[in-house]
């Protein structure tokens, strides 16, 4: 029988799923020795495990530079989540559109757990660009679609996303306290957009604005991202302006209602 521990879960599948999560980190892919020491877990079982998601068709092996990959079955299984998203497909126009008017590249991202979950992107055309991974989790207080769609909860609803993930140092810019949160959050129910100044991830600046339903609920949010020079804080106003639309029409689109 196979192993649980003591909340149940089946060590086997663990072992299995921090694999796939060490693999989808890196997409120049991993040597067997790299997986081991990022796991922890012995060589054999390592390459049991990579061995049975290779069948599968969850990752692949590339027998020239001896590294692995995550595979086609593990990107079929990611897009179908996006899908389930009614809003992925709609949203993707705007996106293009945003791009096209800030030539920085175009974001949408969804709330799961306390965290933001990038669904969508479309690439700035410029050589010098910020791309995040699909599928990429940023806490919603590092997050400028975080923060956004914080801006639209109630006090006692942000508290127990706090008491979720935290507010913790991701850089010199993070925002460790409830109060220095909250005056952002002020400032971006009165502008309409948010900003991550290099917050989660130093050289990226984010611009962001949330979408909402028909009940005038924010469900996603939609940014732009781009390196602090091509984001400097003078053109952040007008940026701010065009994502704020770009959010507004994407509300309407789906039918949904923006409050006040």
């Amino acid at each position: 029988m196979e192993e649980k521990d003591l909340h149940g879960r089946v060590q086997s599948v663990e072992r299995a799923m921090m694999l796939l999560e060490v693999l989808g980190e890196d997409d120049e892919g991993n040597r067997l020795t790299d997986l081991v020491s990022r796991t922890g877990l012995a060589p054999s079982t390592v390459h049991r495990i990579l061995t049975t998601l290779e069948q599968r068709q969850f990752i692949q092996f590339n027998p020239t530079d001896r590294l692995w990959h995550i595979g086609r079955q593990t990107f079929a299984i990611g897009s179908a989540f996006a899908r389930q998203r009614s809003f992925a497909a709609p949203a993707l126009p705007f996106l293009r559109r945003l791009r096209d008017q800030t030539h920085e590249t175009a974001n949408l991202g969804v709330v799961e757990d306390g965290e933001m979950v990038l669904i969508n992107q479309v690439e700035s055309r410029e050589i010098a660009r910020a791309i995040n991974r699909l599928g990429g989790r940023v806490p919603m207080p590092a997050s400028g679609m975080g923060k956004a769609i914080l801006a639209s909860y109630a006090s006692d609803d942000v508290t127990r996303v706090l008491s979720r993930c935290g507010l913790r140092r991701f850089t010199r810019n993070s925002l460790t306290r409830r109060a220095a949160l909250e005056a952002q959050l002020e400032d971006i129910r009165e502008n309409g957009y948010a900003i991550d100044d290099e917050e989660f991830v130093t050289g990226l600046r984010c611009i962001a604005a949330a979408v909402y339903n028909y009940q005038g609920e924010s469900v996603c949010a939609i940014s732009i991202s781009g390196l602090p020079s091509r984001i400097p804080m003078a053109r952040v106003p007008a940026l701010g302006r065009l994502v704020v639309e770009a959010a507004r029409e994407l509300t309407i689109a789906l039918g949904g209602a923006v409050p006040g």
